[in-house]
């Protein structure tokens, strides 16, 4: 099946900051596409107890057969994990096994691990090579491009951290087969967020697809995870450090991740906080005559049909205002939310009346 390849271009002459994402079933066996990124004949390779006994081996085998020396980490899996803890488990097997700065490190699993390996990337001897290799549907289509790395707080999810891109992103859809259900399609309300923030056509080719999507048809999947790409890319392109467009990506976001530190980080997966989280602010934006009601039912049925949650957990008005305020995108002291004008068109609001968002968190959530 045929690779295809999406560039992310910060700017228009020759960069290393300029990294490619190549995306297909079966790219992982295709060690051309890795090697040309280790400048030296040492790797060293993050994972975590369940992607190393299915996929560590193999990558590690196909290096070892180009004469390059893999370095295996091998961290505890779970988003609780993402913390200070586990990220010195990191500096610690780097610093034992010698590593320099021209030892490039591959992020292999999913979005904890990316963002756990890019951290340590960015930080360890003031900065290494990093590269990505996602094996959930969220990292491919999210988490692994565009270069946001950190780990997260008790107090706040991904507060700390670091802006540092990947020399190449790897996303082999083929280690989809082994994702669970669930994560699955938590992945998917990652790449619905593209269809609502910016292209209703896409939205319609998902509810056309969504069950051969669900079902792991290769093609779909393969289509799916490029289009979400190319709209990362191009918003990454456009604003690498979040200071305007690429809050978009935020949608549902504010909400989501309070509902995870509410809840405890990891008893609701990352994409079914988004999802319910969309879901406030879709109301929220029909509340604000922004949207009309037959397009939030419309996004609440895709979700529906995609297994995900859309009714938030009633955390109380003042959990949710006190949680969302420590938000990366509060500014000057005033929540901002990302909002639909409608489907296909996402804007950012500072201006939410505190009546209409503390109805609306009464109203639109469930007693967890």
């Amino acid at each position: 099946m045929e690779t295809r390849t999406i560039t992310v271009n910060f700017t228009s002459v020759p960069d290393e900051r300029n990294y490619p994402i190549h995306i297909g079933n079966g790219v992982l066996s295709q060690s051309d596409l890795i090697l040309s990124h280790l400048p030296k004949k040492r790797v060293a390779i993050v994972t975590n107890t369940i992607v190393a006994p299915l996929y560590l081996e193999k990558l590690s085998a196909m290096l070892e057969g180009q004469g390059v020396a893999p370095v295996p980490i091998i961290l505890p899996d779970g988003e609780k994990y993402k913390n200070w803890e586990t990220l010195n488990l990191i500096f610690d097997a780097l610093l034992a096994q010698r590593c320099e700065r021209s030892t490039p490190i591959v992020a292999l699993g999913g979005g904890v691990v990316g963002d756990l390996t890019g951290f340590a990337a960015a930080t360890y001897l003031r900065g290494v090579p990093f590269i990505q290799i996602p094996t959930t549907l969220l990292a491919q289509v999210d988490s692994s491009v565009g270069g946001k790395t950190g780990i997260n707080h008790p107090l706040g999810k991904n507060m700390i951290g670091a802006f540092y891109q990947p020399r190449v992103v790897l996303a082999d859809t083929a280690t989809l087969d082994t994702l669970p259900e669930r994560e699955l399609r938590a992945g998917v309300a990652e790449i619905i967020k593209y269809g609502l923030i910016r292209d209703s056509i896409f939205l319609e080719w998902l509810e056309v697809n969504m069950a051969k999507l669900l079902a792991r048809d290769a093609t779909v999947l393969i289509e799916a995870v490029r289009r979400s790409c190319m709209h990362k890319a191009e918003i990454v392109e456009a604003d690498e450090r979040e200071s305007g467009v690429r809050a978009l990506l935020n949608l549902g976001h504010t909400f989501g991740h309070a509902i995870e530190n509410a809840m405890g980080y990891g008893k609701w997966l990352h994409g079914e906080a988004v999802a319910a989280g969309t879901m406030l602010a879709a109301e929220l934006s029909q509340r604000l005559h922004m949207m009309g009601k037959d397009d939030v039912e419309r996004i609440r049925k895709l979700y529906l049909r995609a297994g995900l949650p859309t009714v938030a957990p009633n955390l109380g008005t003042e959990k949710y205002l006190h949680l969302m305020g420590l938000d990366k995108k509060v500014e000057g002291g005033k929540l901002r939310f990302v909002l639909l004008k409608r489907i296909g068109e996402a804007v950012v609001r500072s201006d939410v009346p505190a009546e209409m968002l503390a109805r609306t968190l009464v109203e639109c959530t469930h007693d967890a």
